[in-house]
């Protein structure tokens, strides 16, 4: 590791720490129903939305009422995302002539799904796909949807904890007009205003006829990407308008707009985390969170640096330069760009998936075993390091939830978290939540590696059957470029991405079949609403409860007792739960490459 990329890590993190406060405490005041210096601007508008749907913001709404509107919300989203998909062909605002013949039906499905749940996993090229409309009206607009969901979602259940003695949890469409309204909206503006002046592009004409020096030609993608890119980021989508995503020098140019994605994919939920601390009346909640996800934060960001600058030994052992020089990133640079290098690029990859958002500006299937390894543990510890927006705080809540139940066996005592009793609902609440999640990602996971299809023209008894579209040739593991525990690695990336909400990729795995649109599909509203619905109804249990007044022997749940506790929760929880998946792809693999190393040298004589 270099010091400018230890830099690197360490600046990226000081500018969040800064904005963490200011945000954190402008959200609590929203949410609150305080004024705040935007409400000049946009309370007019904010009320005008309320009177032409027909909000009451002064009726509140009990767990079950707050989680059947956001279901309903959610249903409704999905199907204008899927229509608009499947007629995009006859509709405005598609310059190319994209038929809807490029989107089968569980194409559709798994791209409607993954924008509504924020996962905005892509088995599908955008640019070559999709037009305009659809890039903008279903999948622009379910970024600012689904994130704007998930806020209000984390709100409600920070109130389970901040009230007491009352069955309701807030309004859902208030929360969630006020979210998209007071936070997405100006952010966004003012991001995709910046990106613009950095050389992203935005607009809506035709793709342009380039030709080449050679003498040949190349078509050259273009469109509205600037403000899908903002908003893509803010509110941790990943879902990128082409299908190189952050690497495409069309959607992050510089090493300036690099930094600006990774500051806005950590903005909200970092924030999020010092609103929980205000709205429950003890900002040392708050940072003690924050402290926990920094700790993991910078656990996996260097990790992963580490093994990407520590490059590939069997190369080193060949004689090849692999140390950074002046004139060399060296590492493994396979599948990054030169401008942003090993270290923004490891740093990129370990924030996009700390938090739910998918973005990637280098391809982590060409990763390290060690190096691809952190990003994928990242997603199966529930995306709860700071995490995606709102996904995040109710994700660490969770965690914060067993934490305090774990210590409360170790001492014999009922476990209380910021002043209320944590008892058999909320626990149980909190584990079915887990066990949804992992079921999910290793169901799947194991289903899939190992599923044949009969063969084509014939049906699993050797009769001769009609070849069709359900009844594609071979196993599922031929959609796989790898073998072995790679394959095995792109496979348990898959549906752990789509699980966690969080839509990054091991590219070297062919998705856009039907088994996999639908079986990820599924995956992801298990992860959003299995997981959500469960931490809604132990909120609703919370707010009933009053507040107890700590004793001496109360578990202080602030500062670095805490702090450790936090994170071995999560850590173990994660490593119990997923170790036996993970030693049969990524760390088998690191141990593959170390044999190699072995058998380099003992080969080296004999080829030299």
């Amino acid at each position: 590791m270099t010091p400018n990329g230890l830099f690197q890590i360490l600046f990226f993190f000081l500018i969040i720490a800064a904005v963490t406060k200011p945000l954190g405490s402008f959200m609590a005041t929203l949410f609150e129903g305080k004024r705040t210096f935007l409400h000049p601007l946009l309370r007019p508008l904010e009320t005008l939305t309320y009177r032409l749907v027909g909000i009451n913001e002064e009726r509140e709404q009990r767990w079950t009422q707050y989680a059947g509107s956001l279901i309903a919300f959610s249903t409704f989203s999905f199907v204008f995302a899927y229509l608009i998909q499947r007629f995009q062909g006859i509709l405005p605002l598609n310059p190319q002539r994209l038929s809807s013949n490029n989107l089968s039906p569980d194409l559709a499905f798994n791209t409607a799904v993954s924008f509504v749940t924020n996962t905005n996993w892509q088995a599908y090229s955008g640019e070559s796909t999709l037009s305009y409309l659809v890039q903008m009206a279903a999948l622009t607009a379910q970024n600012f949807a689904s994130p704007a969901a998930g806020i209000a979602a984390a709100i409600a259940v920070v109130r389970g904890f901040s009230r007491q003695r009352v069955n309701s949890v807030g309004n859902f469409w208030v929360d969630l007009t006020r979210a998209t309204l007071y936070i997405l909206l100006p952010l966004a503006i003012i991001s995709a205003l910046f990106f613009c002046s950095q050389g992203v592009i935005q607009n809506l004409g035709p793709y342009t006829l380039a030709h080449t020096v050679e003498g040949g030609e190349q078509m050259i993608a273009q469109g509205p990407v600037a403000s899908q890119e903002a908003i893509k980021m803010l509110g941790t989508n990943g879902g990128g308008f082409f299908n190189a995503n952050s690497a495409h020098p069309f959607e992050n140019p510089t090493p300036l707009t690099n930094l600006v994605q990774m500051i806005l994919i950590f903005c909200i939920p970092a924030g999020l985390i010092y609103t929980f601390g205000v709205m429950v009346g003890d900002r040392r909640q708050g940072w003690t969170i924050f402290g926990a996800c920094a700790v993991m934060f910078f656990a996996g960001a260097m990790i992963c640096y580490w093994a990407e600058q520590h490059g590939n030994p069997m190369l080193a052992e060949l004689g090849l330069q692999t140390h950074a020089t002046s004139g060399q990133a060296g590492g493994n640079m396979e599948g990054k760009e030169t401008r942003f290098g090993i270290a923004a690029s490891a740093l990129f990859a370990a924030v996009t998936t700390d938090a739910s958002c998918g973005a990637v500006n280098g391809m982590h299937d060409s990763f390290t075993p060690l190096g691809g390894l952190v990003p994928l543990f990242n997603i199966e510890t529930g995306e709860v390091i700071f995490g995606g927006a709102g996904a995040g705080l109710y994700g660490i809540l969770l965690y914060a939830i067993l934490a305090v139940f774990i210590a409360g066996l170790m001492v014999g005592r009922t476990p209380e978290y910021v002043g209320k009793k944590i008892e058999q609902k909320e626990v149980k609440m909190a584990m079915l939540a887990l066990i949804c999640a992992a079921l999910s990602i290793l169901f799947f996971s194991a289903i899939s590696s190992i599923v044949r299809f009969p063969s084509p023209g014939h049906n699993a008894n050797g009769q001769t059957v009609p070849h069709s579209y359900w009844n594609p040739p071979g196993p599922a593991t031929a959609n796989f470029n790898n073998s072995g525990a790679h394959g095995f690695s792109e496979d348990l990336y898959a549906y752990s991405s789509g699980t966690a909400n969080n839509g990054s990729a091991f590219a070297g795995l062919n998705a856009n079949t039907p088994w996999y649109n639908l079986t990820i599909g599924l995956a992801m509203l298990i992860g959003r609403f299995f997981f959500l619905i469960p931490l809604l109804a132990a909120a609703g249990s919370l707010a009933t409860k009053r507040k107890i007044p700590s004793t001496s022997g109360t578990l202080p749940t602030h500062g670095l007792l805490f702090i450790g506790l936090l994170v071995g929760t999560v850590i173990l929880v994660g490593a119990l739960t997923f170790f036996p998946a993970l030693a049969l792809g990524p760390i088998v693999e690191h141990y593959l490459m170390q044999s190699g190393k072995l058998l380099s040298v003992l080969l080296l004589p004999l080829w030299s």
